[in-house]
């Protein structure tokens, strides 16, 4: 078989799921079994890997896929355990109140707030939270449905304190290759990855500065009473000052701190200067803005649930301080598991790993419960329940709603990551041939050439609309985008970079993304109108990295260790 039908053949179980997903909108739970599958039976077939390997890297897979369950599992309970001991129903009086301006509200309350939530919980739970929260504050559905995909851009490569980058990023390279290649150079995996994720810090805040203004211009264009973009343009300079007060401690966060915080520093930080500034009119138009009397509305607007400022289930007055303390401490616990290495050292003393699964070398897993954020997310979900003096009948209720959502990612996740798995590691096999990543990454260069830096980060993109997530989008292609940019002697680092944030900008086309925050609030059926809208906002995006990713490499000549180091491909 020729090089090129094998590059293709590799291309093969990707196409294979955007088929069944987006084609025959097939549910990926039915999707990603067969799509496993068919990757095994090239892998076996084609690739000549030994049967031995592919379990292997099915095993190894799974104990990934047990990391990333554990890290939403918390993620889910910590807003679970919120909504019933009240916190959650604060946190929305407290935003009411700070401006009459739905052009504000949407800034506090869709960005900053949804992006603090991206940070802490991650995996499409700021669209589902933020969208209720509009409809409560007096928002049609399908317009907070919108705002509420919005917010899964700029914070998604750091959300779930981390996770894209940290499970994404990390488990879809090659560590082993890499780290002796980076010894040969005089480098280490440590100095290669923060060069990844700080570069990821640095396009996303170039390109988020303007992302409160689009949501705001969308907003007045397509669901105002006038359809005006110049409504949305007059609120220009306080939503770029927003923007501005999220994307610098962010960037910061993300070059100085690592990958865990930038979402969730930026946000807080842009909370405690935005909402002042709000309430003082600092830069706010003279002539207050609101939608037209919901009468007004048409119909496909409207959605089946009817939301209340008050209608949560908590029922306990809790102050707004008290409220947000479990994410304050989060941050905390956070901050100090990964700055001070005694404790460092002593949560990631208990560990569960497999070494060499089955004799394959280099096929290894590894699962910290105390160190991933899952752990420090129940650590916070403890204290939650005697800081708000919660009944043991709530917090049960929580675990409860925390753990059917759990299944469903768990079904989907235990055959995607071993999929991937199966990718990365064909690169072992009895036909001497490339790895599948190595593959696919030998045809596009080949095909596009020295342009094709512009078009990593639609890439990264299409992964994410196809599985959904920033995390497997990571996994399946960051080998693939690091073996291009070998291929073509620039930057994996900054070739990756472009993948992580294309990932993340393709969260807001992601269908399961769309599907889960249409479900709040009761407009399932409409997921086509809101692709429409947030396909503008996804298109900068792309657009506006691409061009970033060609100047870095072509005008700024941005490097890194690897340039000029043979991958083996």
């Amino acid at each position: 078989m020729s090089q090129t039908l094998l590059s293709i053949l590799a291309f093969v179980p990707l196409v294979l799921a955007g088929v069944l997903l987006i084609g025959f909108r097939w549910p990926a739970k039915y999707a990603m079994p067969l799509v496993f599958v068919l990757t095994a039976l090239i892998g076996l077939l084609a690739w000549d890997m030994t049967f031995n390997r592919v379990l292997a890297s099915t095993l190894q897979g799974l104990i990934l896929t047990a990391a990333i369950l554990w890290i939403i599992f918390g993620a889910i309970l910590l807003l679970n355990t919120l909504k019933h001991s009240g916190g959650i129903a604060s946190i929305r009086r407290g935003f009411a109140n700070v401006s009459p301006d739905k052009r504000v509200q949407v800034l506090i309350v869709a960005w900053l707030f949804g992006c603090f939530i991206e940070g802490a919980s991650g995996f499409g739970t700021p669209a589902a939270v933020a969208a209720p929260l509009l409809v409560a504050l007096g928002f049609p559905a399908l317009t907070a449905v919108v705002l509420g995909m919005m917010v899964q851009s700029t914070p998604v490569s750091f959300g779930a304190v981390g996770t894209p980058i940290l499970v994404g990023v990390a488990g879809g390279l090659d560590q082993a290759t890499l780290g002796g290649q980076l010894a040969t150079v005089g480098s280490s995996w440590d100095v290669f990855f923060h060069l990844i994720f700080s570069r990821v810090a640095i396009i996303h805040a170039l390109c988020g500065i303007l992302m409160p203004l689009i949501m705001i211009c969308i907003m007045t264009r397509f669901f105002g009473r006038n359809r005006s973009w110049g409504e949305g343009l007059a609120m220009a300079p306080f939503a770029i000052f927003t923007g501005l007060a999220f994307v610098i401690p962010y960037a910061a966060a993300g070059v100085f701190l690592g990958p865990e915080f930038p979402s969730m520093i930026g946000a807080l930080v842009g909370l405690a200067i935005v909402v002042p500034a709000a309430k003082a009119g600092f830069l706010l138009p003279k002539t207050s803005w609101d939608f037209a009397p919901a009468s007004e509305w048409p119909v496909e607007w409207m959605g089946k649930i009817e939301m209340k400022i008050d209608d949560v289930a908590g029922r306990t007055p809790i102050s707004v301080p008290m409220a947000w303390a479990p994410y304050l401490l989060l941050a905390i616990f956070l901050v100090m598991s990964r700055v001070f290495p005694d404790l460092k050292a002593a949560l990631m003393s208990v560990s569960f790993g497999w070494r060499d699964i089955l004799g394959e070398a280099g096929v290894s897993g590894t699962l910290e419960p105390l160190y991933l954020p899952g752990g420090i997310l129940c650590m916070v979900v403890l204290v939650t329940f005697f800081l708000h003096r919660m009944k043991a009948a709530q917090l049960g209720a929580a675990i409860s709603e925390s753990s059917k959502t759990l299944l469903g990612a768990g079904f989907v996740l235990i055959f995607t990551i071993p999929m991937v798995r199966i990718l990365i590691n064909s690169g072992v096999n009895g036909s001497d041939l490339v790895s599948m990543p190595v593959a696919m990454a030998q045809l596009v260069a080949n095909s596009v050439g020295g342009v094709y830096p512009f078009f990593s980060p639609a890439v990264g993109a299409l992964g994410a609309f196809i599985a959904g997530s920033n995390t497997v989008s990571n996994l399946m292609l960051s080998q693939f985008q690091l073996n291009t940019a070998g291929l073509l002697g620039l930057s994996g680092a900054l070739m990756v970079a472009l993948q992580s944030v294309g990932a993340a900008a393709g969260n807001m086309i992601a269908i399961h993304n769309v599907v889960a925050a249409s479900a709040t609030v009761g407009l399932l059926g409409r997921e086509g109108i809101t692709l429409r809208k947030t396909m503008l906002p996804t298109l900068y995006y792309l657009v506006l990295a691409g061009t970033i990713g060609l100047i870095g490499f072509y005008v700024m000549g941005i490097s890194d260790p690897l340039v000029g180091v043979s991958n083996g491909s």
